[in-house]
């Protein structure tokens, strides 16, 4: 995967290749604690089942985003991919900031790489 990576075309900006897999890591520590907390309050019943929705779309367009970039080599899709990442991030932060606000500042992070993530992609997509 990493390959493909150092192949392309890339902005002066982007970071190597084996920055992903600890910052990475280190996030998905955070979403899983935050997304088991706000699944178990579905279970518990403390949130309706749509406050779920956005942690779905979320999960899936991240794990979706690696096959669309790497395998397919898309950049077209994995733009508007990272684009829904995004987005369900803040949906994320909106939906729980009422009730579990903590859940809203974990997804601080993640929501800062993914836009940088996402600055990056729009390079990468524009240069190649």
């Amino acid at each position: 995967m990493s390959e493909l990576y150092t192949q392309i075309i890339q902005p002066s900006f982007a970071p190597p290749s084996w920055l992903f897999g600890p910052v990475w890591s280190a996030l998905y520590i955070l979403i899983f604690i935050s997304f088991g907390a706000a699944f178990l309050g579905v279970i518990k019943k403390e949130f309706p089942k749509i406050a779920i929705f956005p942690l779905t779309v979320n999960l899936a367009s991240n794990a979706l985003w690696t096959y669309l970039f790497f395998k397919l080599q898309n950049f077209d899709l994995a733009l508007l991919d990272i684009l829904l990442v995004w987005s369900s991030i803040i949906a994320i932060m909106i939906s729980f900031w009422d009730s579990r606000r903590w859940i809203s500042y974990l997804q601080i992070p993640y929501l800062l790489w993914v836009s940088f993530a996402t600055v990056l992609m729009i390079s990468i997509w524009i240069l190649n």
